[in-house]
């Protein structure tokens, strides 16, 4: 066991070495000898050849003492107990006294043992420096007093502060190290105490409480003090501010107490860079508000010159302006445009608690009229009362005080001859229509919506011509929706008519077009409903207007002969209005509401009673005199008249059209068929024979024309082929003489061609060779130009690494000699050559020589100091 503690090995020839019974100790070596009788161990120093007695037991192989060399220390645990000059002290029966669980740390002194019991708890450490601006935060473990005179008790804490270096005790341990924090401008550290007592500026603090520090430089915080953070300055410009909070009651950097909870602004005003101290909270930066001149703010709570909130209040503010919002304050609707009117705006204002409206008076000031010339009472302005409305008209600007609320921001509306608008008194609940000028809206009106029927309203977003595409009746197009507040307007057409009622005056009036109708509030049109489709049906075709032709209409009746035989006639009726545009013959236009049905009935039951008394062979050879005589009746010369008049709403029927005549009855219908188509065969054949004889006719004439045609051709033919017998001749000829002049032209060219390309072959290849050598002359001369810059920035480089790698070896051992220092290497030197001498001297020897077989000796020199050392001179040693 002692022998691990003390460092050795055992095992192989450690324990050949512990067995034998001489052992050699070298210098600044030791063992531990244990005597087994009295079972004690010992210390044996050398240099020594110690012989080992048979009761003894080497402990281990010879160890190497412990060296601390300069600023360096060691601890050592149970140390052996000492005296007062340094000796070590030994019990009654030579065992060395040692202090048990105790620590002693050794700084540098000569090699020295480990007794028997002492153990190495740090190994050889190098002793701390402590640079400058740190500081070690040490702790006693155990009452001592220092060098000078300071006592310390367990627990203590204090700083040990560079620049210097730390000489361990055993009664101190090292908590932490402590770095010195750089306070730069405009920042501060905010420290916080550990326990009570003096902060570093001798100023008490309790333990908890938190301060700051912001002078410039590094601060080194106390032992009982640690850094909390590190606080950096607000830059204040003229665009940014600091909103702050008190967090507890103090007296801010202006002088001015503050109280918990109490929240201000710090501006450029106050300071350039605000620190926040450690009563301060940063509620964040408010940039600063910029109001141009044409804009203003209404800011809710303002802060009034006491700096007190005004809870509830509201202030104006106008540009052109900049400002902070103080805390608290906050702006209603964010910044406005000044409302700015023209001369056909205007503002529906409204007052949200009572005061003295004097913008009016302002605005008045700006006419032409004399001071005194105006009432006491305009002079002071127009008292405004909680709910009261008014508006102001441009042109002009305005800001609404705080007590006054837009409602509205209105224009007028321009309105040509024929539109209108929908106006309501609020106050009396009237409505009027305002057509044909430009208008604004007072501020006791507002627009109205006038209501229509789905009907008409359907009717008046068609954007069909009620002229045109009157077949299409059920198919309307959609315009976009109706403008309510409009006034409603119908255009009438030429030759129609529209019959509006007034439901107020209880009074229908007729408008004849071409004509604009427009609708009063009262007024509605009236809507017809009229028979459509073939064969009429009621309330098919729905109208605002009613059309007083000429028109037409078409329907389809039923009747019976007097034989029984049922026909389908489809009959079209010419008719038009017959009235004069007086109040009452415009009202008997509209007295009956469905006047084609009504027509188109009467008609078709006067044309059933006349078939009815007829044969159908008559009907069928006289249908259109039945029909009109029935339709139009004899006057009293017994003649058909021309038109048929209804009294009631001047209708006239002018004419009478029949369109087709269809059996209703199949076998009438089959042998109606029969009998026609009997009189087309009979007609057909006719034709046909007629047709035929006149075909043979023109082909014989076709037949002559073309046999004179073809002698005419073949003679022709005969012409042509004696003219193209001779061309053939001729063409052979040139033909013959074409060939061999260019083939002879053909050879000459192709060896010209031939010769050229030779020449220019030439040319080309020896412009390319030239091309290549020239290439390859100039990447030699680059390979080159690159290797010789290669090798000079690696030669450069060489030489710049060999100077650095001998500045470098030159510093190294410089500091190494510096390291050890002129006294060590001075030890070193001798301590080979003193030890040969002593182990010489102790062997007995008078005179010696040693040599290392390389370095030359003064052999007269040394002849002399031997017959000296004969003759009873001092020895020579060497």
């Amino acid at each position: 066991m002692a022998s691990k503690k003390a460092g050795g090995r055992p095992g192989g020839d450690s324990d050949l070495l512990i067995d034998a019974s001489i052992i050699r100790i070298p210098p600044h070596h030791y063992i531990h000898v244990l005597d087994q009788n009295t079972n004690i161990a010992r210390v044996e120093i050398g240099p020594l050849t110690y012989i080992r007695q048979d009761n003894e037991r080497v402990l281990f192989p010879p160890l190497r003492m412990i060296m601390v060399p300069p600023r360096h220390y060691c601890v050592v645990v149970n140390p052996v107990a000492r005296d007062d000059e340094a000796r070590v002290q030994f019990d009654q029966s030579g065992q060395a006294k040692l202090r048990h669980a105790d620590l002693e740390i050794r700084l540098t002194q000569d090699p020295f043992p480990l007794y028997p019991g002492e153990e190495i708890q740090q190994d050889v450490t190098p002793l701390q420096i402590v640079y400058p601006d740190t500081a070690l935060r040490l702790q006693a473990l155990l009452d001592f007093k220092e060098l000078n005179g300071k006592q310390r008790i367990a627990g203590d804490e204090w700083l040990f502060e560079g620049p210097g270096t730390y000489i361990p005790r055993k009664e101190v341990c090292v908590l932490e190290t402590i770095k010195a924090t750089v306070i730069r401008e405009n920042q501060a550290i905010r420290l916080r105490a550990r326990k009570e007592g003096d902060d570093r500026g001798g100023v008490h603090r309790v333990t908890g409480e938190e301060w700051q520090v912001c002078k410039v430089g590094a601060y080194l915080p106390g032992a009982h003090e640690e850094v909390v953070d590190i606080v950096n300055a607000y830059i204040l410009t003229d665009k940014k501010a600091l909103h702050v909070r008190a967090v507890r009651a103090f007296r801010d950097a202006g002088g001015r107490d503050r109280r918990t909870g109490e929240e201000w602004l710090v501006t450029l005003a106050d300071r350039e860079a605000h620190i926040p101290s450690v009563a301060e909270e940063v509620v964040g930066v408010v940039a600063v508000t910029t109001l141009s001149s044409r804009q203003y703010a209404v800011i809710l709570d303002p802060v009034g010159a006491d700096g007190k909130p005004q809870l509830g209040q509201k202030r104006v503010v106008k540009g052109e302006r900049s400002f902070f919002l103080q805390p608290g304050e906050k702006l209603e609707r964010g910044i406005q445009d000044v409302y700015i009117l023209s001369e056909d705006e205007g503002l529906l204002l409204k007052a949200t608690e009572a005061f003295r409206d004097i913008h009016e008076e302002e605005r008045r000031g700006e006419e032409e009229e004399e001071e005194e010339d105006r009432p006491a009472e305009r002079r002071l302005g127009v008292g405004r009362r909680p709910g009261d409305r008014w508006m102001l008209r441009g042109p002009m600007e305005y800001v609404p005080p705080a007590s006054v609320e837009v409602v509205l921001r209105r224009e007028a509306i321009p309105l040509d001859e024929n539109e209108g608008i929908y106006v309501r008194d609020i106050k009396t609940g009237k409505v009027r229509a305002v057509i044909g000028q430009t208008y604004m809206l007072t501020q006791d009106e507002e627009l109205w919506e006038k209501p229509l029927p789905p009907n008409v309203e359907q009717l008046l977003a068609s954007a069909r011509d009620p002229l045109s595409d009157r077949g299409d009746r059920g198919h309307s197009q959609t315009a976009p929706p109706r403008d309510k507040t409009r006034v409603v307007s119908y255009r009438v057409p030429h030759n129609a008519a529209v019959q509006v009622y007034d439901y107020r005056e209880k009074k229908a009036r007729v408008v004849f077009g071409p004509e604009m109708v427009m609708l009063g509030p009262d007024e509605q049109f009236t809507v017809l409903a009229l028979s459509g489709d073939k064969p009429k049906r009621a309330n098919v075709i729905k109208a605002i207007c009613l059309l007083l032709g000429p028109d037409f209409c078409t329907d389809i009746i039923i009747i019976e002969t007097a034989d029984h035989a049922r026909l389908q006639l489809q009959l079209a009726y010419n008719w038009h209005f017959d009235v004069k545009r007086d109040a009452v013959s415009a009202a008997a236009l509209f007295s009956v509401p469905d006047f084609v049905g009504d027509a188109c009935k009467a008609i078709a039951s006067r044309i059933r009673g006349a078939v009815a008394s007829v044969q159908f062979d008559d009907f069928h050879k006289n249908s259109n005199r039945i029909i009109c005589s029935a339709v139009f009746g004899f006057d009293e010369k017994m003649a058909v008249r021309s038109s048929l008049r209804f009294p009631q709403n001047g209708l006239v029927i002018s004419s009478v059209d029949i369109q087709s005549v269809e059996p209703v009855d199949q076998r009438t219908r089959d042998a109606l068929q029969k009998s026609v188509q009997l009189a087309i065969e009979i007609t057909t054949n006719s034709q046909e024979a007629a047709a035929r004889h006149e075909a043979e006719r023109l082909e014989q004439e076709a037949r002559g024309r073309l046999e004179r045609q073809r002698i005419t051709d073949q003679a022709e033919a005969e012409r042509a082929r004696k003219e193209l017998l001779e061309l053939e001749a001729l063409s052979a000829a040139v033909e013959s003489t074409g060939a061999a002049k260019a083939e002879a032209q053909s050879r000459a060219e192709a060896a010209r061609i031939q010769g050229e390309a030779a020449v220019n072959e030439a040319t080309l290849k020896a412009e390319a060779q030239r091309i290549e050598a020239e290439a390859e002359l100039a990447r030699l001369a680059k390979a080159r130009e690159a290797e010789l810059s290669f090798q000079e920035e690696r030669d450069r480089l060489e030489v710049a690494k060999q100077e650095k790698m001998a500045a470098i070896e030159s510093q190294r051992f410089q500091s190494q000699i510096q390291a050890l220092g002129a006294d060590t290497l001075k030890e070193m030197a001798r301590a080979g050559p003193e030890l040969q001498v002593k182990l010489l001297q102790s062997l007995g020897l008078q005179s010696t020589l040693i040599t290392d077989g390389s370095t030359p000796i003064n052999l007269f020199g040394t002849a002399n100091g031997l017959l000296g050392a004969i003759q009873g001179t001092k020895p020579t040693e060497g």
